[in-house]
């Protein structure tokens, strides 16, 4: 499985911005997929999850209410819809994915994702 990420840039605080990600390959053994953020100087942190169906979505306390994120099966892609941004929002995000269901706590880890994508920055100024 490949993951392309795209759709990064510089917004200012309170602006929106879409990221997307395209999966190719063996996308049939895809169950969820998933977000995360790298900031300068920071660990990578979890942002958001989504299973096989789109139906059990899961995102991380700071940006709940302000991301949403939706799949689309047939395109084989994921979005990540961003509003309400914040200056702290600034980091590289990956898209990820796997294709184990997963515990609360498992989906929400680094270790639960075989594919990764390259990231891609978004800067939020204030």
């Amino acid at each position: 499985v490949q993951l392309q990420a795209s759709g990064g840039g510089q917004v200012q605080a309170g602006g929106s911005l879409r990221l997307s990600c395209a999966a190719s390959g063996r996308t049939a053994s895809i169950y969820a997929m998933g977000w995360f953020r790298q900031a300068p100087g920071k660990e990578r942190e979890f942002v958001a999850s989504i299973n096989r169906s789109g139906v059990r979505k899961n995102y991380a306390d700071s940006v709940q209410g302000r991301f949403t994120m939706s799949r689309n099966n047939i395109q084989n892609t994921l979005d990540l819809q961003m509003n309400s941004l914040k200056p702290e929002d600034t980091a590289n995000y990956y898209c990820a994915a796997t294709g184990s269901s997963g515990s609360y706590y498992q989906i929400r880890s680094m270790a639960h994702y075989a594919y990764w994508g390259q990231g891609t920055l978004v800067t939020v100024s204030s």
